[in-house]
């Protein structure tokens, strides 16, 4: 089976469709990406790249097709929005002529915001008379809502008729948490809409030990939070509770990522004088088992949005995987993932006191019940969220759409597309 992965965002940026798209060529897939040219996060076109270039480059035996794309720039919503805009006209435009002559069965959106660059791979799909299916990562418009992108009621409007036009022109659609199913149901028409969760990341399949980690954590209880430091982390929550810790000297937030929120951050932890909290920095994936490993816990937060609690953060797979307790302020999908499988602590989103205690409380537990609740997590990982696993249903739902006659697919057993 042929597959294009058409997704804005692809290596050297660092989202889980690269590894994604190793996965189904494992599995036996023939894999091409169509993508633009790496900006995340930093805002602009990285070296070696240029913004106005179309080029096909190789990533792990995969080709990688590039269109222009303007950079987003760092705290501009117009330059935002052109991004997104670029990707969609440039992808529309180019990407025909990169796939020139080359047969596609299948076309797979990677829907993470925009969703706009669903409208490119559901061109091409009809340009290949391929099939269509969209990965749904965020809700739109109510991610829009929930950053603060927009606020008007009338463009938000607007944004979920574009979304129902979307939904409606793919032959399946694919969401990232069950919760997903019904908000998209409801724009969807009859296009059938099935779970499909994120997998774990690949680095964690090694279980052999890392000798020398990037970062190097000192003696304490570290809880380590990982990934993006944006807008609807809760990062306010964090710091919230690393005051109320400050009579634990051996209690460290050790925070690594970065995002649209580092100089608040640094500048919140030194106006504050939380000597508890240590900025880490970005750091490439195949560094984190190594830095994951060193933790004492976890971290996980999201802001209290009934959006974000029907989301499965990312990060909640890679926690799992790693083997350690997990410390989770988030309400919905998320915290239930975590009690299901017993991986952790689980208190409300934006609740800081609520994490303080889960803090001591995990703190207070033996190394026998937190090797526990690591172990715990990382059978529930194996059993849901394994990669390569992952990528066999995933290869198989798309050979079965290819098969399918145009129309409504079923549904698999037991799964709830929408209630209306």
């Amino acid at each position: 089976m042929r597959i294009l992965i058409v997704s804005q965002y692809f290596w050297p940026e660092s989202f889980r469709i690269n590894e994604v798209a190793q996965s189904l060529r494992d599995v036996g897939c023939e894999v091409t990406v169509l993508t633009g040219q790496p900006n995340y996060p930093d805002g602009v076109v990285r070296a070696g790249y240029s913004m106005l270039s179309v080029r096909t480059d190789q990533y792990s035996g995969l080709a990688v097709h590039r269109v222009p794309l303007i950079p987003r720039g760092r705290g501009s919503g117009i330059r935002l929005a052109l991004n997104y805009i670029s990707f969609v006209v440039f992808a529309s435009v180019f990407g025909p002529w990169h796939l020139r002559g080359k047969p596609i069965d299948v076309v797979l959106v990677h829907g993470m915001s925009p969703i706009l660059q669903a409208i490119p791979g559901i061109w091409l799909a009809r340009l290949k008379r391929a099939r269509v299916a969209t990965w749904v990562q965020d809700l739109w418009p109510e991610s829009l809502r929930v950053t603060g992108f927009v606020r008007s009621p009338r463009v938000l409007a607007a944004v979920s008729r574009v979304v129902r036009w979307i939904y409606r022109r793919n032959d399946l659609l694919l969401v990232q948490s069950r919760a997903f199913a019904e908000p998209v149901g409801r724009l969807a028409g009859f296009t059938p809409v099935e779970y499909h969760p994120n997998p774990g990341e690949l680095a964690f399949n090694d279980t052999e030990e890392v000798r020398l980690p990037a970062l190097t954590l000192s003696p304490g209880f570290n809880v380590v939070f990982a990934g993006n430091l944006g807008t609807v982390q809760s990062l306010g929550t964090i710091l919230d509770a690393a005051e109320l810790l400050l009579d634990l000297p051996d209690v460290r937030f050790v925070l690594v990522g970065s995002g649209s929120r580092d100089e608040w951050l640094a500048a919140e932890v030194s106006r504050r004088h939380l000597s508890n909290v240590q900025p880490a920095g970005r750091f490439p994936p195949d560094a984190m088992p190594g830095i994951l490993s060193q933790a004492s816990a976890l971290l996980v937060t999201l802001v209290r949005d009934p959006i974000m609690a029907q989301t499965i953060p990312s990060k909640v797979q890679a926690y799992l995987a790693a083997g350690k307790p997990i410390l989770a302020a988030l309400d919905g999908e998320g915290a239930t993932v975590v009690r299901e499988a017993g991986a952790g602590i689980a208190c409300d989103a934006e609740n800081s006191s609520g994490l303080a205690d889960a803090v001591r409380s995990l703190r207070g537990m033996s190394e026998v019940q937190r090797l526990q609740m690591g172990a715990a997590g990382r059978s529930y990982y194996q059993r849901h969220f394994e990669p390569g696993a992952l990528a066999r249903i995933l290869a198989a739902r798309l050979e079965r759409l290819m098969l399918e006659a145009p129309g409504p697919g079923a549904l698999p057993p037991g799964e709830t597309r929408r209630t209306s």
